[in-house]
This record gives C-alpha cells, sequence and structure tokens, in this order.
C-alpha cells in the first residue's frame, strides 16, 4: 500500500500570482468514493464555537477556496474558510493554550455511510491554520440538535487521531473504521483556519426507509448506488451522474473528452442492492453541443454475473430527460451505460425496488455496521 503524503509546517507568504502555484497537494486514493459531506446531498456545518474571522459553513462550499488578497472586512482578512479567533492563556504568567484546548465544528453527512478517507484543506491558511487536526464521528438516528450532539450519551469514536497538518496544503487522512457515521465533529488544535472539509466514504442507506418509499432510484447516491469505474474522466466526474436533483449547468453532469477512434464510452454503477428494476431515465441536461449521440443501459445479477441489456442503443436529443418503461422488470446487482460514441449525459435514474434478496442483504449489512 501507498504511503499518504503528509504536510506540515507554515507555507510561504502570499508573494502574488497564482495562489495555488506552491500549494501542496497530493493524489489520494479514497478520493475514488463520493464525498459524504456533499452540500448536494443535504450536508451541513450545524455548529462550531467559535467563527469569529470567518464563517463554518465555508467548509461544505463546492469547489477549491478562493483568495482575494485586497479583501478585508472589519474583523480582518476575510478568507474562504472556517477560521477562529487566536486563543489565549489563563493569565499573563501563562499566555499560552494549554494541551487540551481546541475549536470544533459539527458537520452532518449528507450521506450516512463509512468513511474511508478524509481532506482536511488548509488553501490560503498559510501561517494561521492550527497545528493538529483531529476528526470524531458517531451515528445518531433522526435528526438531532447540537446540543443532543454535544450530550454526555453520545459515543463518539476517533477516525483521525490528532495529528500535525500543514498550512496551504490538502492533509489527507485514510480512515480504516468499519462503522457507519452520520455526523462528524472536526476539531482544530488550537485554534486557526481551514478552507475546506471532504468526506470520502460509501453511503449506507436505512434500509426502513427505503421499504417504506416502495419504488425509488435505485442507482441513486444517496440512496447507496456507487460508481464503481468509467472509461473517461477527462472533463468532470462519472459520479455526477448520479448525484441528487438534475443537473444545473453543464460541468455538473458527465463528459468525455471527444474520441477520435471506433470506441465508445461508459459507466459501471454497483446498485444499492439486487433490486427489480422497472424504468430508466437519461437526462441530457445542459449538455447541448456535446451530449451523447446514443446511449444504451444493461445490467448484471453478481460480480459474475452476464451482462444483459435493457434498453438498446437508443438516440438522445441535447439538453433532454429521455424516460423508458422496461417491458419486463430487469432484476441486477450493477448496471452500465454505454454512449456512443463519446460526449456526456447528466443523470442515468434507475427506478424500481430492492428483492428480498436485496433487502436481506442491506438489512445485515446496515446492523453489522451499527446502524
Amino acid at each position: 500500500m501507498t504511503a499518504i503524503p503528509s504536510f506540515t509546517g507554515d507555507a510561504n507568504p502570499y508573494g502574488g500570482g497564482d495562489p495555488y502555484a506552491d500549494y501542496r497537494t497530493a493524489d489520494f486514493p479514497f478520493t475514488q468514493y463520493a464525498d459524504l459531506a456533499d452540500r448536494r446531498l443535504g450536508a451541513g456545518v450545524i455548529a462550531a464555537n467559535d467563527e469569529f474571522f470567518a464563517q463554518r459553513e465555508n467548509l461544505l462550499v463546492p469547489g477549491r477556496a478562493e483568495f482575494d488578497p485586497e479583501h478585508f472586512g472589519h474583523k480582518g482578512k476575510i478568507m474562504d474558510g472556517w477560521e477562529t479567533r487566536r486563543r489565549r492563556g489563563a493569565s499573563a504568567e501563562h499566555p499560552w493554550p494549554t494541551a487540551e484546548d481546541h475549536d470544533w465544528a459539527l458537520v452532518r453527512l449528507g450521506a450516512p455511510g463509512v468513511v474511508r478517507g478524509i481532506v482536511v484543506d488548509t488553501a490560503h491558511f498559510r501561517g494561521n491554520y492550527p497545528q493538529a487536526v483531529s476528526v470524531e464521528g458517531t451515528c445518531v438516528p433522526g435528526s438531532p440538535s447540537p446540543e443532543q450532539l454535544l450530550g454526555d450519551d453520545v459515543k463518539w469514536t476517533t477516525l483521525v487521531p490528532r495529528t500535525p497538518v500543514g498550512g496551504h496544503a490538502a492533509n489527507g487522512f485514510p480512515v480504516a473504521v468499519e462503522q457507519r457515521f452520520t455526523h462528524l465533529r472536526v476539531n482544530q488544535h488550537p485554534d486557526g483556519g481551514i478552507a475546506r472539509l471532504r468526506v470520502h466514504g460509501e453511503v449506507v442507506p436505512d434500509p426502513a426507509w427505503l421499504e417504506a418509499l416502495g419504488t425509488f432510484d435505485v442507482v441513486a447516491l444517496e440512496n447507496g448506488g456507487q460508481v464503481e469505474d468509467a472509461s473517461d474522466l477527462f472533463y468532470s466526474p462519472a459520479t455526477n451522474t448520479i448525484q441528487p436533483g438534475r443537473s444545473r449547468k453543464m460541468d455538473d453532469g458527465w463528459e468525455t473528452r471527444r474520441r477520435r477512434d471506433q470506441g465508445h464510452d461508459w459507466i459501471r454503477y454497483r446498485l444499492a442492492a439486487q433490486s427489480r428494476i422497472r424504468a430508466v431515465e437519461i437526462d441530457t441536461a445542459y449538455l447541448k453541443g456535446n451530449s451523447a449521440g446514443w446511449a444504451s443501459v444493461s445490467v448484471r445479477d453478481g460480480e459474475d454475473g452476464q451482462w444483459r441489456e435493457i434498453l438498446p442503443r437508443t438516440r438522445l436529443q441535447p439538453d433532454t430527460a429521455h424516460r423508458f418503461v422496461l417491458p419486463v422488470p430487469a432484476v441486477g446487482t450493477h448496471a452500465r451505460v454505454d454512449i456512443f460514441p463519446d460526449g456526456g449525459i447528466s443523470r442515468l435514474r434507475l427506478f424500481g425496488s430492492l428483492t428480498e434478496d436485496g433487502a436481506r442483504r442491506l438489512a445485515a449489512r446496515h446492523q453489522e455496521l451499527g446502524g
């Protein structure tokens, strides 16, 4: 296994030009998983003990943090992140924070699940980043208030132990805790600023909720669907195709580079569990001169199952939601959409319900992970 790069210490003061020119980052293997703290899934930063310089909500803003060297307000430099005031000691004789002093923020995951890795991004916090960070997780049903989450009866599990971090850097941490979490507590020791938080993992839905829904989108990210692989990720991630809601702009879907051969592009998905699919929707919203020309959909049952085409190669129109009711329900655990020859789609929806075996397996996994 490749070691995860780590960064510590200050970055150089901003000297002009591209502020990301000296940004420290790496390719973290766990970023293949979806961001459970994505605002599009319903995530939120619901509380923080201090946000004097910059608001806690900035932690989950999509896209990388921006930097304006001339942007100041009444409280000081305005940063695109979460920044707390400087901590002080108890007296003139002891002006330094204690080893236990820290600031915290509570994050509600948009989709509960198993966390595989966390990125604490300190972009543009060059000399005002925390000395160290730690992250804890808990699983609490329903919609608990911050006061309830901070109660003595809530058990928190360490996901990232107190670890030194660097300024103006993407600090990545693999997580090996096989447990379902609904909320995180992000701690910075003793104070400072964090630009962005990304929580990569696998969604583990509530089986009781899916049972109550009956028919639902069995490939949707929020319901436990997952992109396993794709032929091309040049312009945008394939996970966009199973995000909630309709695409709102071109880069909110999946678009491939232009092919100059006789091949075609594809995405392979794992469904929430074994499902019985009754209808398919392929949406090309906002893809007008670059939508896929044709598409087909196939499913297979099990890791070693044979692919069976359930929607033959069909002409797609730009910026259009295409809906197909299947003549016979299709049972499977995986799905694949093939587009010809290239281009993009914004969303794929597979409407159906879990089979008895799928529901049983999902309920067992949910219980095993402490859900």
